[in-house]
């Protein structure tokens, strides 16, 4: 935008914005700001950034030497600083940073390095809820400066003109608001006190409010922040942090980590969940700059592993995007990110080296975290591969304890083939691991690194089989007929039949088939079915080869000797058929149409037999 000279204007001449302001507004409202409230932080920020450039220029005052002090009685609302304050010629500077280059923007966010905002972008916030501003200032560079005011309209125009040095006797800025008869959710008293804390309960400088009932002012910001306060001994310190941890996110923290990265000015803490989130799911963090409050929900400070914590940090170096509401992705964050990942593996190295039932309890509740990391981090994975738990055949249990116990692990591919199995290779003393969550079967499969003493393989269904105790040949015989029908009943589905002794005697048949192998015939049988001539004999072909499921039966098994010894061959392949549908649910993987079809033509036939038989 443009904007008439700057030459003093004692007469306060009407000036106006060479912008569309409400169309601005608008743009700030519905694009840049989350909510109304920002227009508070801005005004806080203006004032922080007042009370910086005023320590530059007097850097021998003491800290608390100047601070901000806020009004609010319902019909004005009023925040004023001791910082630099402004010239008419900066009023208008600072206005006319809207519009300008990117080129421009630049130069003058490094020359403002030290600040948090802009100054003219945050005053014209302010008309979010208020139709009039009212600014007035002096500034503390020059000792006789007079005071400035500057009036501006929610319909773009504004005034500018010099007051005597009495109008302000000490250099600052105090911005005066109007609120709107619809703005009054923002800026009662109440409201604008609980919006101060929100923003600035961890600022530098002291800051006060009153709410124009006659009482002293009370602090925003009485303590500093808990990670900078002095503490009698480590356990009151944790106590502090484990508690301010549990106001600002709503759970006792499982522990506290402390965050210091001096090389970026960023301290904080971050808080353990005491439990489990879903897999991928990203908890915001609380971010401050300088002090002010950016965001309650920056993911990108962390990676996405570390979804077990959630952090309060305040840094110096992290840039703000434009609407100061969450984080610029550059390298400083990206080195902050890498910093903080540094941290929490230190956290985890601690615990597994000093504080075994902290490690405990961190791990049931967040292993998924820890192995998603492991899979990527080899120092983490060596560290606490042996204290993870998994899903045995012992039951759930360490990878350490369930090594030391099977010599030779074995793991599925699938929680449904980990299902399938694990009964009988339990029975049989097999070590199997279901390999079918997410990572475990990696995970697994890297325990030589760490032992080497111990074997891992992938479970093959021949494995198991090899387990299983054939029957003598008498046995085999005498069920020859049984198993002939059974195979033709259940051609069909691809499936073999054959006859073992198994533990436990309670199962009657286990069904050997894998996913991939299911996927293989279906595809085969798809493709077959669609193509003819050459590419269909070719297919048969290769269809032939495609690996088979096998449903083996038990005779220690009461039943399956009962059945074996059927003469009648319709309930023979009833009986076959219903097998197999028993089986197949006992897997619990998800049955085809064709299955579901059998288990209910197989269980009323043997209902109707059961009911002939009785008449």
């Amino acid at each position: 935008m443009t904007l008439p000279d700057t030459a003093t204007n004692p007469a306060g001449a009407d000036h106006t914005f060479q912008v569309d302001l409400r169309g601005l507004v608008d743009l700030l409202s519905h694009h840049l700001y989350s909510s109304p409230r920002v227009y508070l932080r801005e005004l806080l920020q203006n004032a922080v950034d007042a009370l910086t450039a005023r320590h530059g220029i007097e850097p021998d005052a003491p800290a608390d030497a100047f601070g901000i002090r806020m009004y609010a009685d319902g019909s004005v609302v009023r925040v004023e600083d001791d910082g630099v304050g402004l010239t008419e010629a900066e009023v208008h500077t600072f206005l006319a940073t809207i519009g300008r280059s990117s080129k421009r923007a630049e130069r003058i966010a490094e020359q403002r390095g030290d600040f948090i905002g802009q100054f003219g972008i945050g005053l014209l916030s302010c008309f979010l809820v208020a139709d009039e501003i009212h600014v007035v200032s002096r500034s503390a560079r020059t000792p006789d400066a007079p005071a400035v005011e500057w009036r501006g309209r929610g319909d773009g125009s504004y005034t500018i003109r010099t007051l005597p040095a009495s109008a302000r006797p000490r250099p600052g800025t105090t911005v005066t608001l109007t609120p709107r008869a619809d703005a009054g959710e923002w800026t009662r008293p109440v409201k604008v006190h609980a919006l101060a804390r929100h923003f600035g309960a961890l600022l530098r400088h002291p800051v006060t409010f009153d709410d124009g009932t006659g009482g002293p002012g009370a602090s925003v910001n009485p303590e500093p922040a808990p990670w900078a306060r002095t503490y009698p001994t480590p356990g009151a310190r944790s106590r502090a942090l484990a508690a301010y941890g549990e106001e600002v996110f709503g759970f006792t923290p499982l522990d506290t980590i402390d965050l210091d990265l001096p090389a970026v000015g960023l301290k904080g803490i971050a808080c353990v969940l005491p439990e489990a989130v879903p897999a991928g799911r990203r908890h915001g963090h609380r971010v401050h700059v300088k002090g002010m409050l950016l965001s309650e929900q920056a993911e990108e400070i962390l990676p996405e592993w570390a979804f077990f914590v959630r952090c309060v940090v305040d840094a110096e170096s992290l840039r703000p995007t434009a609407s100061r509401e969450s984080l610029y992705e550059d390298d400083t964050l990206a080195a902050v990110r890498d910093a903080l990942t540094e941290r929490l593996r230190a956290w985890i190295a601690r615990a597994a080296a000093s504080d075994p039932d902290l490690l405990n309890r961190f791990l049931q509740a967040h292993h998924l975290a820890v192995k998603s990391l492991a899979v990527h981090d080899n120092e983490i994975m060596r560290m606490l591969l042996p204290w993870l738990p998994f899903e045995t055949t012992d039951g759930h249990t360490t990878l350490d304890a369930f090594a030391r116990a099977h010599r030779t692990v074995l793991v599925t591919s699938s929680v449904e083939e980990f299902r399938q199995v694990a009964a009988i290779a339990s029975a049989a003393g097999l070590g199997v691991v279901n390999g079918g969550y997410t990572y475990d079967r990696e995970l697994v499969h890297r325990l030589p690194e760490i032992r080497p003493e111990t074997s891992v393989a992938d479970l093959d269904p021949a494995t198991l089989t090899a387990h299983l105790d054939p029957v003598d040949r008498e046995t085999e015989l005498a069920a020859a007929a049984y198993l002939a029908l059974a195979r033709e009943a259940l051609a069909v589905f691809d499936c073999d039949v054959a006859l073992r002794t198994f533990q436990p005697a309670s199962a009657p048949a286990l069904l050997m088939d894998s996913r991939e192998a299911r996927h293989e015939r279906t595809r085969s049988q798809l493709a077959r079915e669609q193509d003819g001539g050459l590419w269909g004999d070719i297919l048969g072909a290769l269809r032939q080869e495609a690996p088979r499921a096998q449903l083996i039966l038990n005779q220690l098994n009461p039943l399956v000797r009962t059945a074996v010894a059927i003469d009648a061959s319709e309930l023979a392949r009833t009986s076959a058929e219903a097998l197999y549908g028993q089986a197949a649910l006992l897997s619990r993987r998800p049955l085809r149409p064709s299955e579901s079809s059998l288990i209910n033509r197989s269980f009323l036939d043997l209902l109707a037999h059961a009911l002939r038989k009785d008449s």
